[in-house]
């Protein structure tokens, strides 16, 4: 099937000379086989091109998106073009829960693994982490699958795209859990550098928004367990206020379409993501940037950030700052290091977004920090691949799954084996 097509935010549009939707798996491996040059198309939720290609991009949407629950091992597999929305609503009327959610449930799950996208809580690693087995169709068209312990798994489940195209993947599932969200105002950003590790560890997830116009944190989003408890200690303590109405991250706009607040309890599908699932956020008007860099950091590199909010702020719509568990991926960002992740949600204008994008990362130079795979960056390739200790080992297993280089593409040349 022939056409252009761009990611969600419309910033870049893929070079793909065509776009095949197969309907059955077998269609799927012998386009696979048959191409030269290949990538799978998700949800398109990404700002770069990482996922485009010079040849043909393959959707996964018209695949049989079966989830499978298997109660005995703990663990769900879902089809790859599943997204969370669909996944927790489903596990959640089962009784079962995911240990953690992206901020933005309408992302899809394979999608989400590949490129290590994560939630929040300093217990919490990405939500590739979750990942137990995956099912790879790879570049002859064979089924694979690999499973934790099998010695190619931890740089598999984080793979940009570059093994295959992920057709499956198998998540851990704990016993479904209710959750409270409260959103405080206004924490002191002396408070947030004076006390990050309790402000970061006092709820199961803690999001920190800002959007760098002031000497405080605009707003705090501490999602509790019911079960274990609230959390501790309030920040109210350290100055901050609790919010007597629902709020939306970005200042001035309706929370209507934000999970519940106000401490009401609710399913963990419910209230993780930061929005509702039949609500796309801001469809698309928005660049984004994140960075991840080891917890140990985390104080300097604020103090750093804020040293220069009057370059961020006028071309920002909000930035929130989490924390990440360390994980053993290879290509994860959190690879062997808990970390914090600093997250800018900027205007969509490129040329107005890019010369702040070079700055912050000046600023966050001393600070080891890695980019989001997905997001906006202008990290020298050569310091990128130097912050992933197991990058030349992930490079000998592209060669072995892809020896001719079908699931390549630019970003990769550039970024991995340039």
């Amino acid at each position: 099937m022939a056409g252009a097509s761009v990611n969600w935010a419309g910033n870049v549009t893929f070079r793909a000379r065509e776009v095949h939707r197969p309907a059955t798996l077998e269609e799927l491996r012998r386009l696979v086989a048959g191409g030269s040059r290949v990538r799978a198309l998700g949800t398109g939720h990404s700002f770069n091109d990482v996922a485009d290609t010079s040849g043909a991009h393959i959707s996964l949407a018209g695949l049989p998106q079966a989830v499978e629950l298997d109660t005995a091992a703990s663990a769900v597999r879902v089809g790859a073009g599943v997204r969370y929305a669909e996944l927790g609503r489903w596990l959640s009327g089962r009784g079962h829960a995911l240990a953690n959610t992206a901020s933005l449930p309408h992302i899809s799950v394979a999608g989400s693994c590949a490129t290590a996208t994560h939630g929040s809580g300093d217990g919490n690693g990405n939500l590739a982490t979750s990942v137990s087995a995956l099912d790879l169709v790879t570049a002859g068209g064979d089924l694979v699958t690999l499973a934790r312990g099998d010695a190619d798994f931890p740089g598999a489940v984080v793979s940009l795209g570059a093994l295959g195209v992920v057709v499956g993947v198998t998540l851990d599932v704990l016993p479904a859990f209710d959750v409270r969200q409260v959103v405080y105002e206004e924490l002191p950003f002396d408070a947030v550098t004076e006390h990050f590790d309790e402000i970061t560890s006092a709820a199961y997830s803690v999001s920190l928004f800002t959007g760098w116009r002031g000497p405080y944190v605009d707003q705090v989003w501490m999602k509790s367990r019911v079960d274990e408890g609230p959390g501790s200690p309030d920040p109210t303590r350290f100055g901050a206020r609790r919010a007597a109405v629902p709020r939306h991250p970005v200042p001035g706009v309706s929370a209507e379409h934000c999970t519940e607040q106000l401490g009401v309890p609710g399913p963990w599908s419910e209230r993780l993501p930061h929005f509702r699932p039949d609500f796309t956020p801001s469809a698309g008007e928005e660049l984004q940037t994140e960075y991840l860099l080891p917890r140990r950091h985390a104080v300097a590199a604020l103090r750093a950030l804020d040293g220069v909010r009057d370059r961020i702020a006028p071309v920002l719509q909000i930035s929130e700052i989490r924390t990440v568990a360390a994980d053993d991926l290879w290509l994860s960002p959190c690879h062997r290091e808990d970390c914090v992740a600093v997250h800018f949600t900027w205007v969509k204008d490129t040329a107005a977004v890019t010369p702040v994008i070079g700055l912050l990362e000046e600023r966050l130079a001393p600070f080891e920090a890695r980019p989001h795979w997905g997001k906006l960056f202008a990290t020298p390739p050569g310091v990128l691949r130097s912050r992933y200790p197991r990058l030349a080992d992930f490079q000998a297993l592209t060669r072995r799954y892809d020896p001719a280089g079908k699931f390549g593409n630019d970003f990769l040349e550039r970024h991995l084996f340039g």
